[in-house]
């Protein structure tokens, strides 16, 4: 089998200057461990974990105390502790790198823009840690926000986290009751919100919204209201123990910051699963195995240096922003953005890049399909020239848009395709800059990772589908769940399947050439006639078509067996006429195998997906077979759900 060419190769002289390398001949030269090659040294990063790991601490010159002993109980998942003697505060790390510029830049769909310089976001954090301590929240007490990706969050953030306060955020577009089956179970004593956002074009007041929240929220003592729209008073003022932003800042003066230095397995971030087929999970995140797994990816994988100029996009109620924040750690500048990427049309987020000089661009692989389909060139109207690194995540990144990426945006680009989640706020495998891209193919694992493939028998397979699983324990494991007191849920999520083992839920594959292809959520793959079959091997052929904006596929149970059902959502004007179902049913025939075709197709005028975009391929099968769906407010278009259900296309 031949080996194909790949899309981008690093320079020789990039590969020498890279941090990557520097870390590889670092610990060469103070362990013995190989440098010549990235599968060699990430093979020594897993087997030896203890001085891995206190490389990474010492190379990124982490603040704080790091104690005598790395590892304890490393043998087991759960219940492996990384640097159990270590004191250090989250917060603390993420200013210490400050500089003389910007510290954040926020433009808004509204074109509001914002620049924050290093100095006003310490004075800003300095006011908060002040107003925090003031109302007595302390070590361990929750702080919840819901908000836009705006500085005042990533401040509120900072505060929160510099006393050893735990933060909690979701996006303003979140119901009523979806925010409440997230923050009820933590019972914040603090809430954040804004006093509205921006979204396609329209104000979206959410005062409303907050007047239903509060009461349900019993623990808060203080809700703090942030102008975006510029009513954050009046909001404030039809609120129980509420007050604008503008009001508590200007109750302090700037102070020197205090930092509550913690153990390495204090609690720093509660995230929660999507919800979508029950009530959310609190999942825990430690702020030492967060903060050190950030500046891994960060440096090394995606090479962030002080003075670049960070950007992701994101939601705070997704897991990209809080691994968008710890670049501040970096000493990097972060541009944050809140709004549509499509209004008014979509070269806003290119506009963007070329206007600050954005180095690392970071997206979704929906993002980056929407803009293939709109037939956008940015590479021809945008100055892209400081951008070194394109990453895309939320869901498999098909190799057309590998190509598009190559063809129609940036030619000499580090293009990342990453993978991990919410589980452990971080990623399993991303990128890799002295490693090629090849099409279709993530570049390999994470530093310390121990991702293998494992095929039914619990066996690992290279060039075989199967269940993505880490060996060995990492430091951003969960501390745990919320409220799970004995573990018994945490287990359940990720050690039933193996003993011992990370069993992540990813259905996956290694090439020969060490690289990943994600072929889906293991939940959502399809069993036709007992063979394992990953979704997004249908989507990247069937989305490539012109006439099919979007696909969603499911597999139905019919007849003793499970069928494959594909919803297309079509362009506008076109009809699902007999001439396209055969040609979608080819296409899919030739690029994927005859097991892969669809026995159903239908046409759907939307698709439900979640509030950070990943569409539901789980709840849409349990509304073809008349199940309730248990969360719909974890959803971004609820409504949608009612297209799949008592379909005729699908009774017979």
């Amino acid at each position: 089998m031949t080996t194909p060419a790949p899309l981008w190769t690093p320079s020789e002289d990039a590969v020498r200057a890279s941090a990557m390398m520097r870390l590889m001949q670092a610990a060469e030269a103070r362990y013995g461990a190989p440098s010549g090659d990235y599968q060699s040294f990430h093979t020594w990063s897993v087997k030896n974990r203890e001085p891995f790991w206190s490389l990474v601490w010492d190379d990124c010159g982490v603040v704080g105390d790091k104690g005598d002993r790395v590892l304890v109980d490393g043998d087991r998942m759960p219940g492996a502790r990384f640097f159990p003697d270590a004191r250090l505060n989250f917060a603390e790390n993420l200013l210490a790198k400050a500089g003389e510029g910007d510290a954040m830049v926020f433009r808004g769909e509204d074109k509001h823009e914002k620049r924050v310089s290093w100095a006003e976001l310490h004075a800003m954090v300095s006011r908060l840690q002040q107003h925090f301590r003031a109302l007595g929240v302390g070590k361990g007490d929750r702080i919840a926000a819901m908000m836009p990706n705006m500085p005042e969050t990533v401040a509120a953030m900072l505060a929160a986290t510099s006393i050893g306060a735990v933060w909690s955020s979701c996006s303003p577009d979140f119901g009523p009751k979806g925010v409440l089956d997230r923050f009820s179970q933590i019972e914040p004593v603090i809430f954040i919100a804004c006093d509205g956002y921006w979204y396609n074009g329209k104000k979206q007041d959410i005062s409303g919204k907050l007047a239903e929240i509060l009461p349900g929220l019993p623990t808060v003592k203080n809700a703090i209201i942030v102008d975006y729209l510029g009513n954050a008073e009046a909001v404030a003022a039809d609120l129980d123990n509420a007050e604008p932003l503008a009001a508590v800042l200007g109750s302090y003066e700037k102070k020197p910051l205090e930092f509550e230095r913690l153990p390495f397995e204090h609690p720093l971030y509660i995230l929660f699963s999507s919800g979508t087929t029950g009530i959310p999970k609190c999942i825990v995140h430690s702020a030492g195995g967060t903060l050190l797994q950030h500046l891994k990816e960060h440096r090394y994988h995606a090479g962030v240096e002080a003075g670049d100029r960070v950007f992701y996009f994101t939601t705070c109620g997704w897991m990209m922003w809080n691994w968008l924040v710890s670049a501040l750690a970096s000493g990097a500048t972060l541009l944050l953005f809140d709004g549509s990427p499509f209004a008014p049309d979509g070269n806003v987020l290119f506009d963007y890049a070329q206007d600050e000089g954005m180095t690392y661009f970071g997206t979704s692989a929906k993002y980056i399909d929407a803009v293939r389909k709109e037939g956008l060139r940015p590479m021809e109207t945008h100055d892209l020239s400081k951008v070194r690194v394109i990453s895309s995540t939320g869901s498999p990144l098909s190799p057309e848009c590998f190509a598009f990426v190559y063809d129609a945006i940036k030619k000499d680009v580090h293009l990342a395709s990453i993978s991990g989640g919410t589980d452990i706020v971080s990623c399993f495998v991303l990128g890799v800059p002295i490693l090629p891209v090849y099409t279709g193919e993530i570049q390999g694992p994470g530093l310390g990772m121990a991702v293998e493939v494992w095929n039914d028998e619990g066996k690992p397979v290279v060039g075989e589908k199967g269940e993505l699983v880490c060996t060995k324990a990492f430091t951003a494991m969960p501390v745990g769940f919320w409220n799970d007191p004995d573990g018994a849920k945490y287990r359940a999520a990720y050690f039933e399947r193996f003993d011992n083992i990370w069993c992540h839920g990813d259905f996956a594959e290694w090439t020969e050439r060490g690289g990943m292809i994600i072929h889906g959520r293991s939940d959502a793959t399809l069993n036709p006639g007992g063979v394992r079959i990953g979704t997004a091997e249908i989507y990247n052929q069937v989305e490539q078509m012109p006439e099919v904006l979007e696909a969603l596929c499911i597999g139905q149970d019919w007849d003793n067996d499970v069928r494959v059902v594909l919803f297309v959502r079509l362009a506008e004007g076109v009809v699902l006429d007999d001439d396209l179902q055969k040609a979608i049913r080819t296409r899919v025939r030739t690029g994927a195998s005859p097991r892969h075709v669809p026995a159903r197709i239908v046409a759907v005028a939307d698709i439900p997906r979640t509030k950070s975009g990943k569409i539901v391929e789980l709840a849409v099968r349990e509304v073809v077979h008349g199940r309730p769906v248990k969360n719909k407010e974890a959803l971004a278009n609820p409504e949608a759900l009612a297209l799949f259900a008592d379909l005729l296309e699908l009774q017979g």
